[in-house]
């Protein structure tokens, strides 16, 4: 398992009765990396792993992993109310032919230190395959800190990442300051990706991917060669959808986009509802902007090929 490029998070695809597209998650997987991307992340927030049964994460799993078997990895995110379930999604992930796991906190509880070492350590014992830490304290109330990584690292030879999502990009200094180049630290925050690169990220566990995976691709590219003023003009464009990432109806928001662009649906699984109202009018509105001001390149062209 490499950690680095841009990994998309991917949704969760459904149909009109809400049971999952398939067809459609094995084909988005294959266009995300026809367009450049390094590998696939299933079951994380953004693909709603919260709403899906156990059988139904496992199948989302198989599909991904045989679409992209020799072709590029897939991970899974692991996380669920208890330990013991997560352990087993993550034997079951193995099973499935998944290459990597990223390990979340457990869903509801906050635990201390003491807890949520055990909780994640138990995942990464589970199976061989190479594991990210999820750290994202807005959104899960855990916050796993640099002193904390670095004595996770030194204890458990298979974990290789953190995905950092804290949006203090300081972090990844942080980490770097106590592990080098032990553990590859990606970027789980859309708008923090140049300045998380800035500091030593090398990967992107990116949202917006999902609709525009060639624009995200180049930004990181360009962000890595340092090519500062393509990175900063393709940044300035893209900054109003790539902060639809960081609000609470991410999900909404980036299966709109995906929707208004003709790749995916806006479908969500309840308690999430479609957007409506003033909300769904302002965010097309805000989306149909940045499709008429888009930038023209050879990527786009790729895109569209692909489409």
């Amino acid at each position: 398992m490499k950690w680095k490029g841009v990994i998309p998070a991917i949704t969760t695809c459904f149909k009109s009765d809400s049971e999952i597209d398939h067809a459609f998650i094995a084909a988005h997987c294959d266009w995300l990396i026809d367009n450049g991307c390094t590998g696939v992340v299933a079951l994380g927030s953004l693909g709603e792993g919260a709403t899906l049964g156990f059988d139904e994460k496992v199948a989302v799993l198989k599909t991904c992993a045989a679409r992209l078997k020799g072709k590029a990895p897939v991970v899974a995110a692991i996380s669920s109310l208890t330990t013991s379930e997560s352990v087993r999604l993550a034997k079951a992930a193995q099973n499935a032919g998944c290459e990597g796991l990223m390990v979340l906190p457990p869903y509801v509880y906050r635990g201390d230190w003491r807890e949520m070492k055990a909780h994640v350590a138990a995942v990464f014992q589970a199976t061989p395959l190479s594991c990210m830490l999820y750290n994202n304290p807005i959104a899960y109330g855990t916050d796993f800190l640099p002193e904390q990584i670095q004595e996770l690292a030194q204890q458990y030879p298979n974990f290789h990442a953190v995905k950092e999502s804290s949006a203090d990009v300081r972090r990844v200094s942080g980490i770097r300051a106590l592990v080098g180049d032990r553990l590859a630290i990606l970027v789980g925050v859309d708008d923090a990706i140049l300045e998380g690169i800035g500091v030593g990220a090398v990967g992107w566990i990116a949202g917006l991917a999902n609709a525009m995976p060639r624009e995200s691709v180049d930004l990181f590219n360009y962000g890595l060669e340092g090519k500062s003023s393509q990175a900063f003009e393709l940044y300035r464009w893209f900054l109003p959808l790539l902060r639809l990432d960081t609000v609470p109806k991410f999900v909404q928001l980036i299966k709109l986009v995906q929707e208004e662009l003709g790749v995916g649906n806006a479908d969500v699984r309840p308690p999430k509802l479609r957007l409506a109202g003033d909300e769904l009018q302002k965010t097309k509105e805000l989306i149909q902007q940045a499709l008429r001001t888009r930038p023209a390149s050879a990527s786009t062209e790729l895109r569209q090929a692909a489409r």
